[in-house]
């Protein structure tokens, strides 16, 4: 290994470390916010606004238009959610408590306004970004957002007649 690729490794560590001290610190100090996301398996309002935002974002295209149509996203969304590990809950709450908080959502994204004043481009970009960075920690959190969402959406049987699927055929 040359000394290039030594010092390279040794930034990246130095990097990670500092990442992780501040994003434990935060962690710490945005607690309550990161509880405030999930209750007893419920997407607090304020989530609710986010995850819809998100959905628009992740589903454009495919989710039809109207607020009738995000309220069953978000609603199946939490449906989703509500059939996870508990573990796996808690990390959602973790992330979407990050989300919901200007330190965090500007630590995870770049962006300190609330994700649903966003325009749709913005936020499509936003996740964008996310999806290629060279951070493994937004690229999971870009991933856990779209496939969840995906997830969600094509599980739900009121979303097969805008995809023109039939259903599952009777065995």
């Amino acid at each position: 290994m040359g000394a290039t690729s030594r010092r390279g490794l040794l930034k990246v560590g130095l990097g990670a470390a500092a990442l992780l001290a501040v994003g434990g610190g935060l962690a710490t100090l945005l607690q309550p916010a990161l509880q405030a996301t999930l209750k007893q398996g419920r997407l607090t309002a304020e989530a609710r606004r986010l995850v819809g935002a998100l959905a628009e974002a992740v589903l454009q295209g495919s989710l039809p238009a109207g607020e009738a149509a995000l309220q069953r996203q978000v609603d199946a969304f939490e449906t989703t959610v509500g059939k996870l590990p508990a573990a796996a809950r808690a990390e959602l709450a973790q992330l979407l408590g990050l989300l919901l908080s200007a330190a965090g959502r500007a630590l995870l994204t770049g962006q300190r306004a609330p994700l649903h004043e966003l325009g749709l481009a913005e936020r499509q970009a936003l996740l964008q970004g996310m999806r290629v960075s060279r951070l493994a920690l937004r690229q999971q959190a870009y991933f856990a957002l779209r496939d969840l969402n995906a997830a969600s959406f094509f599980a739900e049987p009121h979303s097969w007649a805008a995809l023109a699927y039939p259903g599952p055929r009777a065995l």
